[in-house]
């Protein structure tokens, strides 16, 4: 059993803003605060079967409604907030071990089991987030303690599905064949015109997820590890195509794909996640996501490609080892359609300027994260955004946050 705390407080001045839409980014100065608490229970039924069931309770409000950006700057309110506590995951793990030596997995919200095969299957069933699987990255997906921002923290063109809180029910399997794994998922995607609800028909809707992990050593003596990730879901989905030509035969005055869902269309694309060890303090990563950019972006956020990199250095060298300081660029872009839908006054899932003179989104972010005492850290973040909302007419914005990061557990009997 263990938990955490996971409190920002996020602010910026006003900006410059030509003009503003129903979901732009708001130009006036404005300050915001987020709370994530979370319990992480688990309980080891044996050396291969545990069950791990986590409550979780978000408050506050992002900076403008989470509305204006494809970066946001505070992924802990990717979500809607919900000030009652609700399960975040309920899930079942089970390891088919295969052969090979054991090797030490390193317990924690997910893992109950110290030791694990080297050659194994390994299945989980529940409720979960797709990230706690798929896209993870050991230098920027952790928003207690690394990045705050939501493109930084994930490949921005991964359409996971998931509820309003970020959650969804699937099934992941996992392969780990010593330097190499493959996993594979199928997830429930909600319902279009509720994000609080899941769709539990498979045959009209579905995510599925595919991934290859390489762990190697290309630089002598320092680890690396690439990813290579799949997606496809599937639903009803609008064309921005469809949208616009709707729009300019005059069956709406502005472009709406809400007005222009067709069943059984699939919106897919894929990814690459590197990082690199450089030196014992030192470590490097990259991501690249790409999606094919006809449909409507309906899970996440709205981005049809996006690349992305950055370091992060352990404070060995001013003798305070278990402190960490990040940097990290992200570019995020939309596709021609996805332009114009916008330009000719369309909303769609966070965006709506009324407008659009189109450049790419991008995102300079800066941490350093310090340990108080055990278990306490607290973090001072700065974003630059350049073209809020791909919009070169307005920003560039300045985002100043400061977090503070609590955590506790308890292990008894492990196996």
């Amino acid at each position: 059993m263990s938990g955490q705390i996971n409190l920002i407080m996020q602010g910026h001045p006003a900006f410059r803003s030509l003009y503003s839409g129903p979901q732009s980014f708001a130009a006036p100065g404005e300050v915001q605060t987020s709370r994530v608490l979370t319990l992480y229970t688990g309980v080891s039924l044996s050396p291969v079967t545990d069950f791990v069931f986590h409550l979780e309770e978000t408050n506050g409000r992002n900076l403008s409604g989470s509305h204006g950006l494809a970066s946001f700057p505070n992924v802990d309110l990717a979500g809607v907030p919900d000030a009652r506590p609700y399960v975040a995951r309920a899930i079942v793990h089970h390891s088919f071990r295969l052969g090979g030596a054991e090797t030490d997995a390193g317990q924690g919200p997910l893992q109950m089991a110290a030791k694990v095969a080297e050659k194994r299957f390994d299945m989980y069933a529940g409720k979960m987030s797709l990230l706690d699987f798929f896209d993870v990255n050991a230098i920027g997906s952790d928003s207690h303690y690394q990045f705050m921002n939501w493109t930084l923290d994930n490949n921005a063109a991964y359409g996971y599905p998931a509820d309003s809180r970020g959650y969804t029910f699937a099934v992941v399997g996992e392969y780990h064949n010593g330097n190499w794994t493959a996993r594979v998922g199928e997830a429930l995607t909600p319902k279009t015109s509720d994000t609080s609800r899941l769709d539990v028909n498979l045959a009209r809707a579905r995510s599925e997820s595919a991934e290859l992990e390489f762990h190697h050593t290309l630089i002598p003596h320092r680890a690396g590890v690439l990813r290579l990730l799949g997606f496809a879901d599937h639903g009803s989905f609008a064309s921005y195509r469809a949208a616009i030509e709707g729009a300019k035969a005059g069956q709406t005055q502005f472009p709406d794909v809400s007005s222009f869902r067709v069943p059984g269309r699939v919106k897919y694309g894929f990814g690459v996640n590197a990082e690199q060890e450089l030196s014992p303090t030192l470590r490097a990563f990259a991501r690249f996501g790409w999606t094919e950019g006809h449909m409507e972006s309906l899970a996440f956020t709205e981005a049809d490609a996006t690349v992305s990199g950055g370091l992060d250095l352990r404070g060995n060298r001013w003798r305070r080892k278990d402190d960490k300081l990040g940097v990290a660029l992200v570019s995020n872009a939309l596709s021609g359609d996805h332009r114009e839908y916008l330009r000719l006054g369309g909303t769609g899932l966070v965006l709506g300027d009324g407008g659009l003179n189109y450049r790419r989104e991008e995102v300079l972010e800066a941490y350093y994260t310090a340990k108080i005492r055990r278990g306490v850290f607290a973090s001072f973040d700065l974003q630059r955004i350049w073209n809020p909302g791909y919009n070169q007419d307005r920003g560039p914005a300045l985002v100043a946050a400061f977090r503070l990061h609590l955590e506790g557990g308890i292990l008894t009997n492990p196996h």
